[in-house]
């Protein structure tokens, strides 16, 4: 079975990549490049959160 965690894409992974560090350093989560297992959980709530919630904003954007 194929790992669906990876972008198969490059230009996609460093987008996302991009949008995580923005998204950590809006609520003040210092993230590096590569692993993070120094994060608390939740830190990395945090993070994923704010991603979360940026998407939701920009699709009801879309949607007006």
């Amino acid at each position: 079975m194929a790992n669906k965690s990876k972008a198969s894409i490059p230009e996609a992974k460093e987008a996302l990549n991009k949008f995580k560090m923005e998204a950590a350093n809006e609520v003040g989560v210092n993230l590096k490049n590569g692993y993070n297992g120094h994060l608390t959980a939740r830190e990395a709530g945090a993070v994923g959160g704010q991603m979360v919630k940026k998407m939701i904003q920009q699709y009801e954007k879309n949607m007006k």
